[in-house]
This record gives C-alpha cells, sequence and structure tokens, in this order.
C-alpha cells in the first residue's frame, strides 16, 4: 500500500492535509536565509528540510559559541559585575 493510501485512510482531526504541510514548508523557507528570497524558484520540501536542518545545527553552534564566550566573559570581570550580568541574564 502506498503511503498516500495509507495516509488518505487515517481518520481523526490529526490528519494533515498535502495542503497543509506545503503550506508549513513554506512558513519554514520564509525563515532560513539561504532560501528566503527564492520563492519565486520552486525550491522542493526535501531541501527546505535540508536547510531547516543545517540553519538548526548552525544556531545551536552559535548558542554554544556565545554561552563559552559569556563564561569566560564572567570568568574575568570581578564579582560584582558578574552578579549583575547574571541578574540581567535572568530576567
Amino acid at each position: 500500500m502506498s503511503s498516500r493510501r495509507s495516509r488518505s485512510r487515517q481518520s481523526g482531526s490529526s490528519r494533515i492535509t498535502d495542503d497543509q504541510i506545503n503550506d508549513l514548508v513554506s512558513k519554514l523557507q520564509q525563515l532560513l536565509p539561504e532560501i528566503r528570497g527564492r520563492q519565486s524558484d520552486k525550491v522542493s520540501a526535501a531541501k527546505v528540510l535540508q536547510e531547516t536542518c543545517n540553519y538548526i545545527r548552525s544556531l545551536n553552534r552559535e548558542v554554544d559559541d556565545l554561552s563559552e564566550r559569556l563564561s569566560e566573559l564572567l570568568a574575568t570581570t570581578d564579582s560584582a559585575q558578574a552578579a549583575i550580568i547574571r541578574s540581567l541574564l535572568t530576567q
């Protein structure tokens, strides 16, 4: 049985239509810097999902780098300044 047939036989409100998937892929495409401007060009859903994964990995690396830099900054500042920075971060 094809996946389309099995998808069409699913019941309940949790079923996602092809139009909803296309809409979600289009929204993802708008968020991705690498392919944001290519709306006139047809970009496959697989490409959008691949770029989404790459972008999330890139953001994770950036967060890790910034966290490391912040830790180094806090380690080199005096305790009063570090306390102020920590309080700002927890707001």
